[in-house]
């Protein structure tokens, strides 16, 4: 039996949809909103923020019943199809087959010590934009155009 989402709060800001543009996002398995302390496979919920260079803004807070963190692989689908549009999830653990599924979707699962505070993690990933992205930071900033990439720099003449 799935386990289904319990509730989902959206932040509403009329300033949000520029901001959304130039932004990633990206989650946070977490119970307190505060710190990431969750197994992503049995996360009571997920904090999930916009985050540029400079700014990071509360976009959605997703609640679950909780769930066993083994046996149960059906609480995967509800966890997965929450994080749609999400760049990443920072966990303090996550499953082979969660790890798989979470690509396939095109998210990036994060493992990090549990505890962590959360505004910690945006910060350290505001410095990583500004001093050199992960491959999956590029990736998921890219977007579509990443896939062709190699195919404009060769129309622009580049060679080995």
């Amino acid at each position: 039996m799935a386990t289904a989402l319990a509730r989902r709060l959206t932040v509403v800001d009329g300033a949000a949809e520029a901001f959304m543009d130039r932004a990633l996002k990206v989650a946070f398995a977490t119970s307190d909103q505060r710190s990431i302390d969750q197994h992503f496979g049995s996360s009571v919920g997920f904090a999930i923020y916009l985050v540029t260079i400079d700014e990071a803004r509360l976009s959605e807070v997703v609640a679950f019943a909780a769930a066993a963190e083994d046996g149960n692989e059906d609480k995967l689908a509800a966890r997965i199809a929450a994080l749609a549009g999400c760049a990443a999830v920072y966990c303090r653990a996550v499953g082979a087959s969660a790890i798989a599924q979470l690509k396939q979707a095109g998210v990036q699962p994060l493992k990090v010590a549990p505890g962590t505070p959360i505004k910690a993690q945006i910060g350290l990933l505001q410095g990583e934009l500004r001093d050199g992205p992960a491959f999956w930071v590029l990736k998921a900033l890219d977007g579509a155009r990443a896939p062709g990439r190699f195919d404009d720099m060769e129309l622009e003449g580049w060679d080995e």
